[in-house]
């Protein structure tokens, strides 16, 4: 069942690690200078799946952690429709206007994944990086790579362990692959 997951620190499942060993092996053939986590439980163990092929270790990253649905962490969108139906409408067609009781807005997480990213191209200047966070997350960072404001978020596509590629040029983002899910077509083949 579809959840608001957020800042819920839950353990991968069976099919998860299983996605998460797809991907290793996917990536098992770049040459990574360095593999970055939200420090929640769930991307760290996909992290440390990938990190293992890899032969490198995982450094936790809070800029990448999921966002902060506050009050409506755990609920179902059913759930979440009847607490605030208008609010949930807001969140269905006007994202980018959402400021989750007790908990983030789609700018405050765009205002912190980005700084993440923008430390962690500093420090690796020419090198390739992999960073292991969640949907709303991923949705938020394509949006801004693409020069979309938030606005758009419900336009940007994220399936659960899909690979995106960035590049950086010159101080410009350049994206090479959008939410490819390639690797898990085995998984679900036969």
């Amino acid at each position: 069942m579809e959840r608001f997951r957020g800042r819920a620190d839950l353990a991968l499942d069976d099919t998860g690690r299983r996605q998460a060993e797809a991907a290793a092996l996917r990536l098992k053939t770049e040459r990574v200078a360095a593999i970055y986590s939200s420090p929640l439980k769930r991307a760290l163990e996909t992290a440390g799946i990938i990190a293992k092929q890899l032969d490198i270790s995982v450094q936790p990253l809070e800029g990448l952690i999921d966002i902060d649905f506050g009050s409506w962490q755990g609920l179902s969108p059913e759930e979440a429709a009847k607490q605030d139906s208008k609010l949930y409408a807001t969140w269905l067609e006007r994202p980018h206007l959402v400021c989750f009781p007790r908990g983030e807005s789609l700018d405050i997480v765009r205002q912190r994944v980005l700084a993440a990213v923008d430390e962690l191209a500093a420090r690796h200047k020419d090198q390739t990086v992999i960073l292991v966070s969640h949907k709303v997350v991923c949705q938020v960072l394509m949006c801004a790579m693409l020069g979309l404001d938030n606005s758009h978020f419900w336009q940007v596509r994220q399936d659960v362990n899909a690979i995106n590629i960035f590049e950086i040029r010159d101080g410009t983002p350049l994206v090479t692959l959008v939410n490819d899910t390639c690797h898990l077509k085995t998984l679900t083949a036969g």
